[in-house]
């Protein structure tokens, strides 16, 4: 149970495992995912290391793999997750792994390669149909035409249209013409220019495809339009193919006479028909070959993905001079060293190595990771905490706490019994189906992000649900619950005249009259504040003085877990120059204020309450030690002795904190400096170190890291005592303040609530017509979507950073350091889970 409050206990361990074994052993480990390797070559190169080549060979496969799963997505086909978690396989299987991804990456790029070429001819012969259709019309509207016109020299010219080389002596003009297809986008500009260039000598006729084609490269539907262009000579010819060129525009041949046309026309449709049904057969090959394929791709990325991390983890190992023997250094938990052990075991006994690995502890003077043990339900307050820093090590781990502050912090701000029962139901939804929506693995970053903090999410709701019983809060009305303290009618019976009542629109009740105000309310605030003009004002001063106690309890507990960690790393100095002041001077001035805030509240009862001095001015006048005048009363007997008592320990507390510290650190290293042993000739001449000295020697050595003793700047030092003495002392005072916030965010929210039910849902109760249940369903409906868009999102993303803010800075900073490097074990989690690019 202590292991909770503090990160595990980590230990330096050396594995000596045999080379035949060393995979097998690596891959236990892996599953373990409790040992972190460190990297005995840091020296040497990336491409010079032993499993080098067993490195690229799983690169290669999962290159080779990447290239079936994009064939896979882009065929639409479902990957079979199963959930199952694949062995390792041995070394001696790559090669069966890599023959069988080299023949399904061939067996694929060869159907892609045929396919792609029957969908070039298919593409060209559809071309084709489509120039035959269409210059086949071009040449009936034209002959429609002519025979419009009656005239039999034309006639006789538009038969002969069509023979370009049989022009001569004696007989007619012929024009030649060329027939292509062109993407449709670029046809008004292909207009143009053929216009500009052939200076209006030729004549284009063009027709759009209906249907998109698609493009037997990309994959994509393309739209494109046929054309044809008659022209006269070979010179404009030349041009128009040029310019043809120059387009991308694909040129096909057209006979000249209606019946070649016919004849073309039927032989491409018979070919078409003939290459779409070898289409169809390849596309189902493929098909088949993709959906075996997809029903083992994510084990055999488990596979690879293993055997790569388990071969880039030995390049992390020595090799023994008789190149039998890889030896490792791990980080491990103490914990864990039982488990450590039965996996070797069971990695040699895989490997048939009869050899056993070998773990021996190491003593070290580094500094070890951090590893803090987390369940489901504190790895999102877990992830809070590191996301400001990973703690030192064996240092105060401020998640326990967060668990209870940090949703109860969020609470007081955001203080609704209605809002937070709704926030509560959609964390239990999240919370109920979390192995099925675990399961679904979704994309969805927002998401994810919100479904990793559900408990979070669902203790926040829970305490503002009580908050917001306190408040007497929900949806911004109060739910009367226990009656009302307050009677209206015994002030009127015993104060208040007909005429009174009658020339006042606000009258203001009187605790001290007899019988109206009947003792403190049972649970929460009294619902007839609800109907009060003045509730502002009586929230006002109740929740900032709220504030104030939950902030210095807070930070007054912060500063106490100090202590642990003084405790804990054996550092009397600093409980006795850093705690013991810096406890003296908070609970002295702000402690004090709190007692004043509870002293106040008991000692004025409602007779009294007119009189009750003003807090903020007595707490003025401590600091300024003015204690006569017209308007400063004496809240209590003997109160100047014990404010000018209180404000007198604060200042000393400062160079207490300031001085103190680096002196006394100065006189050790004076001490350890001119008190040693020096041996001459085997003679121990001088005063030696008593057992106390080497004991302090050997603690300082210890909490330096193995550094060099005598380095020692007193100006450094200083200056740091000087930061943190000035940090801590002005950081009370702005650290108060900053929990006004509580205060703030309260009074808005409510507020807020208050103000929304006005504007929407009082309006809908106001109407009295026959429309008016109609109207009342769309003014809930918008109430609702603002809630939630408003209240719930804004208001409640605002409050949980607010909440954050306070523990980042207000509490942690009071014992967390927050400066350590987090425990990376060697763990084949991420790849069982799918995260292959982790």
């Amino acid at each position: 149970m202590g292991e909770l409050f503090r990160s595990e206990e980590m230990t330096l361990a050396q594995l000596f495992l045999q080379s035949e074994a060393a995979y097998c052993c690596v891959s236990e480990l892996g599953e373990l995912g409790k040992v972190q390797f460190r990297d005995l070559n840091p020296s040497v190169n990336v491409f010079q290391r032993k499993f080098v080549n067993e490195v690229r060979r799983c690169e290669e496969m999962d290159r080779k793999l990447r290239f079936v799963e994009k064939e896979i997505r882009k065929a639409n086909i479902s990957v079979l997750d199963t959930g199952e978690n694949p062995e390792v396989p041995l070394p001696r299987d790559m090669i069966d792994l890599e023959a069988n991804f080299e023949k399904i990456e061939n067996e694929l790029r060869e159907i892609n390669t045929n396919q792609e070429a029957l969908k070039k001819n298919f593409l060209e012969l559809t071309e084709l149909k489509y120039i035959l259709r269409k210059t086949q019309q071009f040449f009936d509207e034209a002959e429609l035409h002519h025979q419009q016109m009656a005239d039999p020299d034309l006639l006789e010219e538009s038969s002969n249209l069509l023979d370009p080389n049989e022009i001569g002596r004696g007989t007619p003009l012929r024009l030649g013409f060329v027939a292509g297809v062109i993407n449709r986008e670029r046809m008004p500009t292909f207009e143009r220019m053929l216009w500009r260039v052939c200076r209006g000598n030729v004549f284009l006729r063009q027709s759009e495809i209906e249907n998109p084609l698609e493009d037997p490269v990309t994959g994509d539907n393309v739209h494109k339009s046929v054309f044809i262009i008659f022209f006269q000579g070979d010179q404009l010819k030349n041009r128009v193919k040029k310019i043809c060129e120059g387009f991308r525009a694909s040129l096909y041949p057209c006979p000249e006479t209606p019946q070649e046309r016919k004849e073309m026309a039927s032989g491409v449709n018979t070919r078409i028909d003939d290459l779409q049904m070898v289409l169809n057969q390849t596309e189902d090959h493929r098909q088949r070959v993709l959906q075996a394929t997809a029903k083992n791709i994510r084990v055999w990325f488990i596979k690879v993905r293993k055997m790569k991390a388990i071969y880039h983890t030995l390049n992390m190992c020595n090799i023994d001079v008789t190149q039998k023997c890889l030896i490792a250094e791990v980080w491990c938990p103490v914990t864990e060293l039982d488990s450590v052990q039965f996996a070797l075991r069971r990695g040699t006994e895989r490997s048939g190595s009869t050899v056993p690995s070998i773990l021996n502890r190491m003593q070290t003077n580094q500094t070890p990771p951090t590893y803090n043990k987390t369940n489901k339900f504190t790895f999102g307050f877990q992830t809070l905490v590191d996301s400001y820093g990973i703690g030192k090590y064996r240092e105060i781990n401020p998640a326990p706490y967060t668990i209870i502050t940090f949703p109860f912090l969020f609470a007081v701000m955001f203080g609704d019994f209605g809002h937070g029962t709704l926030i509560t139901l959609f964390a239990v939804w999240m919370v109920l189906r979390e192995s099925r929506i675990l399961s679904q693995k979704s994309d969805n970053e927002m998401f994810s992000t919100v479904f990793h903090g559900r408990y979070i999410i669902l203790l926040m709701g829970i305490f503002s649900i009580y908050t917001g019983l306190i408040y007497n809060d929900c949806f911004g009305k109060s739910v009367n619950l226990f009656g009302s303290s307050w009677s209206v009618r015994a002030m009127i019976q015993n104060n208040w005249t007909k005429d009174e009542i009658n020339q006042n629109s606000l009258l203001q009740l009187d605790p001290a009259v007899k019988g109206v105000f009947s003792g403190p309310y049972p649970f929460g605030i009294d619902p007839m504040w609800n109907l009060a003009p003045n509730k502002l004002n009586f929230l006002n001063s109740y929740k900032m003085k709220m504030s104030v106690i939950l902030g210095i309890i807070h930070m007054v507990f912060g500063v106490s877990l100090s202590l642990f960690n003084h405790i804990y790393f054996r550092k009397p100095m600093n409980i006795y120059l850093e705690f013991i002041p810096e406890i003296l001077f908070i609970t002295s001035l702000f402690g004090y204020l709190v007692i004043l805030i509870f002293y106040k509240w008991i000692a004025y009862d409602v007779h009294s309450s007119k009189d009750a001095p003003s807090l903020l001015i007595h707490f003025i006048n401590m600091f300024l030690f003015s204690y006569s005048g017209k308007f400063i009363n004496v809240l209590y007997p003997g109160q100047k002795k014990i404010q000018c008592f209180l404000v007198v320990v604060a200042i000393l507390c400062v160079p207490w904190m300031l001085i103190c510290k680096p002196l006394l650190l100065r006189h050790q290293h004076l001490k350890r400096k001119h008190l040693g042993t020096h041996n001459f000739g085997g003679i121990r001449v001088g005063n030696g170190p008593t057992e106390e000295d080497a004991e302090i020697i050997q603690h300082d050595q210890l909490s330096t890291h193995s550094e060099d003793a005598d380095e020692f700047d007193f100006g450094d030092i200083m200056v740091h005592q000087a930061i943190h003495t000035i940090e801590y002392c002005l950081g009370c005072i702005s650290n108060t303040a900053s929990y006004l916030r509580l205060w703030a965010l309260s009074l808005a929210h409510t507020q807020l609530s208050h103000v929304l039910w006005s504007m929407v849902m009082r309006i809908a109760f106001h109407q009295k017509n026959i429309g008016g249940s109609f109207a009342l369903v769309l003014f809930f409906l918008g109430f609702s979507v603002l809630t939630v868009a408003i209240l719930l999102v804004m208001e409640g993303l605002s409050a949980f950073l607010h909440a954050l803010r306070l523990h980042w800075v207000e509490f942690q900073n009071k014992f967390y350091i927050g400066t350590g490097v987090k425990f990376a074990p060697f763990s084949f989690e991420h790849i069982r889970e799918g995260k292959f690019d982790e």
